[in-house]
Parts: structure tokens; sequence; C-alpha cells
């Protein structure tokens, strides 16, 4: 039951999150999958991407009708951001769990980082 509401508010969370900000739900989702319910670092950044299909359709789709979508960007983007989602899944499944998860919060501070600075 907790895990449930936990996934429930993880899921409201990211899409709150991804729609504010711009960015995509692992910030939400994969913390609150490894942290929150204790699956593997991969298995967390597996679900984090496919349960971001849905989020990230309904978000783009909003902001295009906004008119804040670059369109003539967005097919060399998609198709490269696929090619290197390719590279960086398989890269993640080659990493051993404790350097995934190290490069993951690397990732996370030095944006935050970024991020504040700016």
């Amino acid at each position: 039951m907790v895990v449930d509401v936990l996934l429930v508010l993880a899921g409201f969370l990211a899409g709150a999150v991804g729609g504010v900000l711009g960015v995509g739900g692992g910030l939400v989702f994969v913390p609150a999958l490894t942290l929150g319910v204790g699956v593997p670092q991969a298995v967390a950044q597996g679900t984090s991407l496919a349960a971001i299909v849905p989020t990230s359709l309904v978000g783009a789709v909003t902001a295009d009708r906004e008119g804040h979508v670059a369109r003539s960007e967005l097919v060399a983007m998609g198709a490269l951001g696929a090619i290197g989602a390719v590279a960086g899944a398989l890269l993640a499944l080659a990493l051993p769990t404790d350097v995934l998860v190290r490069v993951f919060g690397a990732f996370l501070l030095a944006s935050a980082w970024r991020l504040w600075r700016s």
C-alpha cells in the first residue's frame, strides 16, 4: 500500500516537475524507485524511460499548442536523441551498479550546481 502511494505521488510529481521545468521525470522517478522502492539503478532508469513517454508526450503537445516547440530542430534532435539513447542504455547495462549510481548522482549534482549559479 505504501509503495503504491509512493509510486502515484512520484508519477504526479514527475509530471508536474517536467511540465513546469521542462526536465525529464527521471529526476523524480529514479530516486523514488531506487530509494523508495528499492529497485536496482538500471531497472529504475529503464522504468523511468518507459514511464516518461506519456508524460513527455502530453507536455510536448501542450507546449506545441502554445507555440513553444522549435519544430525545425525537433527532427534532428529526436533522431540523434534516439541514437544516443540506445548507446546510453547499452552503456548503463554494462556498468556496475555502484558506478551507475555514482554517475547518476554526479550528473544531478553538476546540473544543480550549474542551475544554481546561473
